[in-house]
């Protein structure tokens, strides 16, 4: 069952993707309301794939990102921002903009196991027909 990475510290969402990740066949870590959770969740057992919110309150979740990028480990952002509001070396990753549906969340995590099969090839990164 893969592992995705739920970050965001607004808690109706975070149960929201909760909900979404179970029904795509997805186990969810955490989720983290911070970027410091966030970066002990990594730690302590990786996640196969993470989605972020931008802004976790004050902070924003780059530090997360480039954690995870470092790893290999694949991540798109969340956001109600624009896209030239993402920082610039972050423009190419994936992103969902809020409000976003379950189908494009189902879309969001095929891409992200996707891209994690293609790191790791013990992966199947499947996700079973809903």
């Amino acid at each position: 069952m893969p592992r995705i990475l739920v970050c965001d510290d607004e808690p109706l969402i975070s149960m929201l993707l909760q909900e979404w990740l179970s029904e795509l066949a997805c186990e969810t870590v955490g989720p983290a309301t911070s970027v410091q959770d966030a970066l002990a969740l990594i730690a302590s057992a990786p996640p196969d794939a993470a989605i972020l919110d931008l802004s976790l309150g004050v902070e924003k979740s780059y530090s997360v990102a480039a954690d995870l990028r470092a790893r290999g480990i694949p991540f798109a952002f969340a956001t109600g921002l624009a896209e030239q509001g993402l920082d610039s070396g972050f423009r190419d990753e994936l992103v969902v903009f809020k409000p976003f549906d379950y189908e494009a969340i189902k879309a969001l995590v095929g891409k992200l196991l996707s891209v994690r099969t293609r790191v790791d090839p013990g992966s199947s990164g499947e996700l079973p027909a809903s």
